[in-house]
């Protein structure tokens, strides 16, 4: 683990100088694009984080490369190939959209472009799922496979990249989601297997997790430099392939056989993958019903993400920001806890209390505007309307001149 955790650190180091100086860069030269409409923030802010990020990422594997205890990942040349390729596929792709802004058709082919180099070059693809009972291994046909391989590398990458809109909101996904599967990946191969502690999905979330921390403090609200498209993109794509690379090659039998019990970690190789994207996986699905059911693209673009929506709640970015961190952090650590937590019940009641306490965080500026508007009826309204008479009650009995007030 200390040996990963130093390359996670190259990835950070690396990715913070970079930032750095493509902050300096894009703020001397101006290489920031207009503020559009749907846009959060107000400063005009230069979109190069991806390309630091990139860096991060080369560096990182560069140094794992010369490794021994890597030897096993870097055997498969053509699956680091692939990797690499596809990245610096999607980083261009990124790029050429944060300052030319690419139709939507442009961006999805190079997208499937850079899945299909994982699953062709590479072999990176989902061969196995657990669908078949309790225990059993579903292997669907090579187009199957391919198909079910495309869709999940383009979902992953455009779920990120569709909640990239708050300061360091995807940044600090990414160090949640991939630390609780970098822990997740580690604990697996050392069942499955005693002699290797060194896979390509704990690299890779030990890399992406150093990524995203080292750009964090350059994207903290109020953030100086964004990752744009090119680093959101690259941090779905080498999450999806994390992701990939355990369930693909992971028989959940193995993990717990005969045991009936052990219903819910059996799943996990399956269900952490989409469970430490739950929240970016709920805008996805919402924005494509959505556009979809207004006649147009699901890659078009608006302003009713759910970052958009906690906003306009009441919530401020850096709230907003928060409470996405939270979701994240009850989904992905609980369903970590299926797998670690004896007896299973300890891992629903964190679930379960933390879920609560996400929601009434995420739904308090609601109850705290009723109460304001519930106020507000109650105190009296002043009006300038022209002054007129009230007749006291004493005066009936007395016919004395009626008081003069205004009216209430």
């Amino acid at each position: 683990m200390i040996v990963t955790l130093l390359v996670a650190l190259c990835a950070a180091v690396v990715t913070f100088l970079m930032s750095l100086v493509m902050w300096r860069v894009g703020v001397k030269y101006k290489l920031y694009p207009k503020i559009r409409e749907r846009d959060v923030h107000t400063t005009p802010t230069p979109r190069l984080g991806g390309i630091a990020m990139f860096c991060g990422v080369l560096a990182a594997l560069l140094l794992a490369s010369q490794i021994p205890f890597f030897h096993i990942v870097f055997a498969n040349q053509k699956q680091i190939v692939a990797v690499l390729l596809a990245a610096t596929l999607i980083v261009v792709i990124g790029v050429l959209d944060d300052f030319f802004d690419l139709d939507w058709s442009t961006k999805l082919i190079g997208q499937v472009l850079a899945a299909g180099l994982l699953a062709w070059l590479g072999g990176l693809q989902i061969d196995s799922l657990p669908v078949g009972g309790v225990f059993g291994i579903f292997v669907g046909s090579t187009w199957a496979s391919l198909a079910l391989t495309l869709f999940i590398v383009v979902a992953v990458m455009n779920m990120l990249n569709f909640i990239d809109g708050l300061d360091g909101l995807v940044a600090g996904v990414g160090v949640i989601a991939n630390g609780t599967f970098y822990l997740y990946s580690y604990m697996l191969i050392r069942l499955v297997d005693q002699t290797n502690y060194f896979n390509l999905a704990s690299l890779i979330s030990a890399i992406v997790l150093g990524a995203c921390l080292g750009f964090l403090p350059l994207n903290w609200h109020p953030a100086k430099l964004f990752m744009g498209d090119a680093g959101a993109l690259l941090v779905g794509l080498l999450m999806s392939v994390s992701a990939i690379s355990v369930t693909g090659s992971i028989d959940p039998a193995q993990l717990f056989p005969g045991n009936r019990a052990a219903f819910a970690p059996a799943f996990l190789p399956l269900l952490l993958p989409f469970a430490i994207l739950i929240v970016p996986m709920l805008d996805f699905s919402l924005a494509v019903v959505r556009r979809l059911a207004a006649g147009k693209s699901p890659f078009s673009a608006d302003r009713k993400h759910l970052h958009h929506r906690l906003l306009d709640m009441g919530h401020t970015r850096f709230h907003a920001t928060l409470i996405f961190y939270a979701w994240t952090a009850v989904i992905s650590v609980g369903s970590l806890l299926f797998f670690v937590a004896r007896p299973y019940w300890l891992a629903w009641i964190f679930m379960g209390g933390g879920l609560l306490l996400c929601a009434a965080a995420t739904l308090a500026p609601l109850s705290h505007r009723k109460r304001r508007e519930y106020e507000v009826q109650r105190e009296p309204v002043a009006t300038t309307t022209t002054e007129i008479a009230v007749l006291d009650p004493l005066d009936k009995a007395t016919n004395t001149t009626p008081v003069q007030g205004r009216h209430a």
